[in-house]
C-alpha cells in the first residue's frame, strides 16, 4: 500500500470524529475532468467501492485516498495549431499577430485540443495516526505532496501541519553511518544495505551511485572525505522492512521483507484491505519511532521556532549545523558542522573531516 513515506506532525488538539472527517471530505469528492479542464483533484473511496466512505478506520488508523486526474496536450501540437491560426490571420488581414494575441491563440488552441486528450489518473494514500499525531502520505514527488496538503487544508479549515523535523539531518546521520567501520556502530535495529547515492556540492556537482554494492568500505569513505555526501541510502529495519532514506527525510522503495506478511493469516470475515492496512501500519508504526530516535529524536515546534530566532540573531549558531526554520545551509558545511558538534559533545568515532 505504501511505497513512499513523507511524515507530517499534526497539532495535538486536532482530533476530529470519523463523521466530521467524512463530512469535510465529501465536499471535495473527486469529479472527473470536464471537456476543457486539464486537472481535477479530489477524494475517492479507499476501498474502491463506489459511493462508499471516504475515510476508513482500521485498528484505529484512518486511511484516505486522493485521486489526481490530468490531461496533457503536447506543446508541439498546441504551437502548431496556434501557428495555423496566426497564419490564417496574416493571410486574411495582412498583419502578423502580436505577442499578446499569439498567447491568446495558444490558449484557444489548448482549449480546443483538451477534449481530445486522454486522461491520466494517479492516487496518493494518506494515513492518519491520531494517537501518535502523525499524518503520512505515500506521494512519490513533491508536487503530489503539495496536492495532498492543499486538499487537506481545504477540507479541514484551520488544520496546521508541518514536516517532522529531527535533531540530526538525515544527510548528517547517513554520513556518520557510512563512515562507520562496521554495522556494530549503527543505531539499534537499522542496517546498511547495498544502494547509495553520493553528491558533491562544488562547481562540478559530481554524482556517484552504488547499486548492489557493499557500502561499508574505504571507497565509499574516501568519496565522503572528499566532499561527496549521501543523498539516498538503502536501509533495513529489524530484517522486516526495507527502504531508501533520502536527505529530505522521505522514505522511498518501502518493501516488507520475506515472511513479514506471512506471520498473520487473514482473520475470518476480514477482507484484504483491512489486512493490508493493519499489517502495513503496524510495521511502520514501529519503524518510524526507531528512525526518529536514530536521527537524534524529534524537534518540537517550540524548539524549531527558538532555533530559528537564535540562528537569525547569531551567525555562530547557523554555522554550528542547526536548522532554523526558513533557512538552508550548504549541505556539505551543515553535515560537517553537525558531525563536529557531535564529536565535541563526546560522541565516539566521529568522521575525521
Amino acid at each position: 500500500m505504501f511505497k513512499n513515506l513523507t511524515l507530517y506532525r499534526l497539532p495535538p488538539e486536532w482530533n476530529p470524529t470519523l463523521d466530521a472527517m467524512e463530512a469535510a471530505l465529501d465536499a471535495g469528492r473527486f469529479v472527473p475532468c470536464g471537456a476543457t479542464q486539464d486537472k481535477s483533484v479530489g477524494w475517492v473511496e479507499p476501498r474502491g467501492q463506489g459511493h462508499g466512505a471516504l475515510v476508513e478506520s482500521v485498528d484505529g488508523q484512518r486511511i484516505l485516498r486522493l485521486q489526481i486526474e490530468s490531461k496533457t496536450v503536447p506543446g508541439s501540437v498546441v504551437r502548431k495549431k496556434a501557428q495555423e491560426a496566426a497564419n490564417h490571420i496574416e493571410a486574411t488581414t495582412g498583419r502578423k499577430p502580436g505577442k499578446k494575441e499569439t498567447k491568446a491563440l495558444r490558449e484557444d488552441a489548448l482549449l480546443s485540443l483538451l477534449p481530445q486528450a486522454f486522461e491520466r489518473q494517479s492516487h496518493v494514500w494518506v494515513w492518519i495516526d491520531l494517537a501518535n499525531g502523525w499524518l503520512v502520505t505515500d506521494a512519490g514527488s513533491q508536487g503530489k505532496n503539495d496536492e495532498v496538503v492543499t486538499a487537506l487544508v481545504r477540507a479541514f479549515d484551520g488544520l496546521a501541519m508541518a514536516l517532522l523535523n529531527t535533531a540530526m539531518t538525515p544527510q548528517t546521520a547517513m554520513t556518520q553511518w557510512l563512515m562507520a567501520e562496521s554495522n556494530d556502530e549503527w543505531p539499534a535495529g537499522l542496517s546498511v544495505e547495498r544502494e547509495c547515492e553520493l553528491k558533491s556540492h562544488d562547481e562540478e556537482k559530481s554524482v556517484v551511485r552504488f547499486t548492489r554494492h557493499h557500502l561499508l568500505n574505504d571507497e565509499v569513505r574516501k568519496h565522503i572525505s572528499e566532499g561527496k555526501l549521501p543523498t539516498r541510502l538503502a536501509m533495513s529495519w529489524e530484517g522486516r522492512v526495507g527502504f531508501v532514506l533520502t536527505e529530505s527525510m522521505q522514505l522511498k522503495k518501502i518493501g516488507f521483507l520475506e515472511g513479514v506478511f506471512d506471520e498473520r493469516g487473514r482473520a475470518e470475515g476480514e477482507d484484504a484491505f483491512d489486512t493490508d492496512v493493519a499489517l502495513t501500519t503496524g510495521e511502520l508504526r514501529q519503524l518510524i519511532p526507531a528512525l526518529i530516535e536514530a536521527l537524534g529524536g524529534e524537534l518540537s515546534p517550540d524548539v524549531m521556532t527558538a532555533a530559528g530566532q537564535s540562528a537569525a540573531a547569531n551567525p555562530v549558531a547557523r554555522a554550528s549545523g542547526s536548522r532554523p526554520v526558513g533557512q538552508t545551509l550548504d549541505p556539505t558545511r551543515a553535515a560537517r558542522a553537525e558531525l563536529v558538534a557531535a564529536g565535541d559533545s563526546g560522541a565516539e568515532d566521529s568522521p575525521p573531516f
